[in-house]
């Protein structure tokens, strides 16, 4: 069954976000992701939405999502994440 892992995110420095997102992204691809959501307008229907990206990628199932969190090579690195704030 399909499980989303949801990000959000506040980028503070445009370039070391970009340079993040092209390591991460293909990355997660190796375990089955696929973008199905980004960049949409978010609206909170209570309280507040913050302002903030969001990207919602589709996994084949929570092992899968799993697995790419603990992948020894995965990102996010100290350095790497500087240029974002995730939530």
């Amino acid at each position: 069954m399909a499980a989303y892992f949801i990000v959000q995110s506040t980028i503070s420095d445009e370039a070391r976000y970009q340079k993040y997102r092209e390591a991460v992204v293909p990355l997660m691809a190796r375990f089955g992701a696929k973008i199905i959501v980004r960049g949409a307008q978010v609206e909170a229907l209570e309280g507040t939405a913050r302002g903030r990206r969001m990207v919602i990628f589709e996994f084949p199932s929570m092992d899968a999502i799993h697995a790419f969190w603990k992948f020894a090579g995965l990102c996010p690195r100290e350095e790497d994440q500087r240029g974002s704030r995730y939530a």
